[in-house]
This record gives C-alpha cells, structure tokens and sequence, in this order.
C-alpha cells in the first residue's frame, strides 16, 4: 500500500528520506556553528538577546576596513569564555549554534536603511528557534518586559507555540505604496513537542 500524501502536497516521509544520504566520514566533525542576522542597532539588539532571552555575548570582532562589527551569542556561562583573546575566537568557532549578529556602522542613524526578514514577499527565511522549558512562563516574563508578540501560545492553530519580534525592525514602503513591517520571528516551543491533530 502506497504512502499516504500529505495534505498539502508536500513530500511523505519515505519520499524525504529518499532524497538523504547518509553523512559522508569526511563530515564527522562539522557542525552548525551559527546563523547571522544582520541588525540595525546593535544597542537594542545586545539588550534583546541577553536581557530579554538570556543569551552571553561570547565575542565581539570589529572589521575596520570594512565598516562592520560581529556580535557572537550562545546560551554560554560567561565564566567558560577564555580571557586570551586567540584561545577565546577558537572557543568561539567551537560552539554550538551560535547567533552571529552583524553590524554594519551607521546604519543605526540611517532611517532609509531596513534589511529584509523573509516574513512578508518576497519570503525565504522565517525565524529563529528558541527552546524554553515553559512557554507560557516565557511569555509572561516577555509581557512583563514589554516584548512585542507576533503570535501568542493559545492563538492561531499552533497551540504552544508563540512568536515575539526583535525590537530591531523596520517599516519599509512597498512598491503599492503600503507600509509592510519587516520583523524577525523567534519561535518559542517547549523542549518536548506532541504531535498535533487537526
């Protein structure tokens, strides 16, 4: 009997499978190292990140010649980062999904400048994951902190999920004339996800 289609024509689970191999020996070692956003305002971004979701600056690296900062964050003790600076940018590059936030100078000042976050058209990227023992305990504690929400954890279809912006968004004019708020979703789930029914 032939696997049943998903209802949205996406592939079934032996199709997916189909299409992987298995790791070649030669990659044992790699890992996913970190995502890069590029910020605006590293000010808002820096006090978003640690203050509100408990993030460690690991290292910062300025480029000179090229106008632009590198902010590197992890869920990290701060008291594991290594005081020699060589030691510290190879335990940096050693970690675990890091979160790479890029600043290119003076954009902060620069009210025409936004970069695009793949949430309106054209889409592509779509957010960040973030795990949280209790996603109704992190949203209360986000409510408190005045955090903007995108979608609450009892609202929508999704229950247990909530979706809260970076405070370094932009508004931007579409070529019909309208304003299409350009945000960064971070998706908080529970460690444990249950399937859903429809």
């Amino acid at each position: 009997m032939a696997e049943p289609q998903p209802k949205s024509g996406g592939l079934t689970n032996k199709a997916a499978l189909s299409c992987c191999s298995d790791p070649d020996p030669s990659t044992k070692d790699f890992l996913l190292q970190q995502t890069m956003l590029r910020i605006k305002d590293p000010k808002k971004s820096l006090d978003f990140y640690t203050r509100i979701l408990g993030m460690t600056l690991l290292q910062k690296l300025d480029f000179p010649t090229m106008k632009f900062s590198l902010y590197f964050l992890a869920y990290e003790d701060k008291n594991d980062i290594p005081k020699d600076k060589d030691e510290k940018v190879a335990w940096v590059f050693s970690r675990k999904a890091t979160l790479e936030l890029t600043h290119n100078w003076g954009t902060e000042d620069d009210e025409t400048q936004s970069y695009h976050s793949g949430n309106s058209d054209p889409r592509g990227f779509g957010h960040i994951g973030i795990a949280v023992p209790d996603v109704h305990g992190a949203c209360k504690r986000f409510e408190e902190l005045g955090v903007k929400f995108v979608k609450k954890p009892d609202d929508g279809k999704m229950k247990g999920l909530a979706f809260i912006q970076d405070p370094d968004i932009t508004e931007a004019s579409r070529t019909d004339g309208s304003l299409s708020q350009l945000r960064l979703f971070l998706n908080l789930s529970p460690f444990t996800l249950s399937a859903v029914s429809p």
